[in-house]
């Protein structure tokens, strides 16, 4: 491979890192699962919601958006992740802050332009994600506690968006999007153990800089029951089929979880946390299936 091929090699895996493509395939597969077998109308087919155009844009909107985020995220926390993430910013630097902040705007205005197909709702809808992002990255993020809840309300947006249009705003949703959300927020400020030096050294007002390590344990322990009783609840009050096992699975590596937090005490440990709660995450997208084996089958049958 030639030096300038090398180059464009590292561009591509930079900007790639930069959008977090492999986050975003997830969030793409996960909004369409919840779209066929748990928020869209029984009576609509597995064709009528794949290859529904409205959803399709909506989808699309959500990952432009989201990518475009992680991009001026990255862009606020270059100093950050050269301590925390050398390798990650080693990827990054091989993109132009220039190069990144044009796909910044370009990604953001495509989704403004794909919104406008839908209506003028989703285009104040996307406009307004797009801010918040921003708002986020730009102010909120170094404010204690506040940050991590304002990024664990933004990473469930795009499934807000599928919610409000098929109109369906039933209880369990609810209580799956509040599950979702505990979830995205204990792996917020497990992130921030993780990242402890870097954010000390940048000055980030994070739960474990300002006030110190076992206090933040304290509040992952809160937050942590909090999703325990989410979890029962959903068990207990909801026919959710056989992702009863998901649920049953967690309540089980919940309480590992615990345990494991309070015996956590360096970087690699945290950030094997971290990593357990993204497969437990990803899990749950792929236990969707399980809700209800019979539609998903009938659905496919019927495709």
């Amino acid at each position: 491979m030639s030096f300038s091929n090398k180059s464009f090699f590292y561009k591509i895996a930079g900007l790639f890192v930069s959008v977090r493509g492999y986050n975003i395939l997830i969030i793409i597969l996960a909004q369409y699962l919840a779209s066929i077998f748990i928020i869209s109308p029984d009576y609509l087919s597995l064709r009528d919601v794949v290859f529904d155009v409205n959803l399709f844009i909506i989808v699309c909107c959500s990952a432009l958006v989201i990518a475009s985020g992680y991009i001026i995220n990255s862009f606020y926390d270059s100093e950050k992740d050269l301590i925390n993430k050398p390798f990650k910013t080693y990827l990054d630097n091989k993109v132009s802050q220039n190069t990144k902040l044009s796909v910044y705007f370009i990604l953001n205005f495509l989704s403004v332009i794909l919104a406008s197909y839908v209506s003028f709702r989703t285009v104040i809808f996307f406009s307004a994600y797009i801010f918040g992002i921003w708002f986020y990255s730009h102010k909120l993020k170094k404010i204690t506690f506040l940050g991590n809840i304002v990024a664990a309300l933004l990473a469930i947006v795009p499934f807000f968006a599928v919610f409000v249009y098929y109109k369906n705003f039933e209880k369990v949703i609810f209580f799956h999007a509040v599950f979702l959300f505990l979830l995205i927020l204990i792996r917020e400020i497990i992130k921030d153990l993780e990242n402890l030096t870097g954010d000390f050294a940048q000055d980030y007002q994070t739960l474990p800089v300002r006030y110190s390590e076992q206090y933040t344990k304290v509040v992952l322990s809160i937050l942590i029951s909090l999703a325990l009783i989410t979890n029962i609840l959903l068990i207990q009050n909801f026919d959710l089929g056989y992702m009863d096992y998901y649920f049953y699975v967690s309540l089980i590596g919940f309480m590992f979880f615990f345990f494991l937090i309070w015996k956590s005490k360096y970087k690699i440990q945290f950030s094997l946390l971290h990593n357990l709660l993204k497969l437990i995450i990803v899990l749950g997208v792929f236990s969707i299936l399980l809700i209800d084996v019979d539609l998903v089958l009938n659905k496919l049958l019927n495709l």
